[in-house]
């Protein structure tokens, strides 16, 4: 039973686990656990492979690092399914809406991750570079997924794509840093010791320019201001990032995460015009 487990690895007598749904895509067990002493946690449990995987290379980071910017760790079972236990933070400030200061604050979250010595296990973000930066190739040699999106016609695709596939695949990923890799609001929280991350199971080192790129099209969408504003001169993050997104947005929702297409489409298309106005491309969906 998860309820014994929660409370064997956090040693405190169990009142209530209860189930919660979050605003993430894929489908694990989320939940607050209540204690009989009146503190509260933030469960975590892999719902099948895919996630347990997930929360397995999650579980690494957790005992590698402890930083400001993470949930505190509460405990912990590697078992089957794994299990994490960490910081209750419900009642922090999730964004949207975004203003200034909740800007600045993240900016300042990226930059302490940035700083922080990855763990020597992690791997460095050089060696997905065809996942990460070769979505436009993928396009190239199966366009019908993207121009069943409706976002440009195929003589339009014609034109645009050397422009859009060089420029994703010259993006200097490489890098030292630390790079939480899945920066957006349902992974982020405003808490007074600043803005903490969860969801830590994308570690790798590489540029940290690529964790504030990252984040910059989910901002867009929910208020914030042109991804330019904030990251100005980075048109190869910003091709590679809607090749990225854009050549998965039409393909079949994955079974765990059955919503994360909605998103990629959204998210891809914020991309695909910051791309063409740093890139000086035309393009009018």
């Amino acid at each position: 039973m998860i309820e014994q487990r929660v409370s064997a690895v956090v040693g405190r007598e169990l009142r209530a686990l209860l189930r919660v749904e979050t605003r993430g895509y894929a489908a694990a067990f989320h939940a607050i656990a209540e204690f009989e002493d009146g503190a509260t946690a933030f469960v975590k449990a892999g719902a099948e492979e895919v996630t347990s995987g997930f929360l397995r290379d999650e579980l690494r980071f957790y005992e590698s690092v402890r930083a400001p910017f993470m949930p505190e760790l509460l405990g912990y079972d590697d078992g089957d399914p794994p299990l994490l236990v960490i910081e209750d933070l419900s009642g922090a400030r999730w964004p949207p809406p975004w203003d200034g200061a909740a800007i600045a604050a993240v900016r300042e979250t990226l930059a302490a991750v940035a700083a922080t010595p990855p763990p020597e296990w992690v791997p460095p973000i050089t060696d997905e570079h065809d996942w990460l930066l070769g979505g436009w190739g993928d396009v190239e040699r199966e366009p019908e997924p993207f121009l069943g999106l409706g976002l440009g016609s195929a003589a339009w695709l014609d034109g645009a794509l050397p422009a859009l596939r060089a420029a994703a695949e010259r993006a200097p990923i490489a890098g030292d840093a630390l790079l939480h890799l899945d920066v957006r609001s349902d992974n982020l929280c405003l808490t007074p010791r600043g803005a903490v991350l969860v969801d830590w199971n994308f570690v790798h080192s590489g540029n940290p320019d690529l964790d504030v790129a990252g984040w910059l099209s989910s901002l867009h969408l929910e208020g914030g201001p042109l991804p330019e504003q904030v990251l100005p001169g980075a048109g190869e993050f910003a091709a590679a990032l809607a090749g990225y997104f854009l050549s998965r947005a039409g393909l079949a929702p994955p079974p765990t995460a059955p919503r994360v297409r909605q998103i990629q489409l959204a998210q891809g298309e914020v991309a695909l015009a910051w791309a063409c106005r740093e890139l000086g491309l035309e393009w009018d969906p």
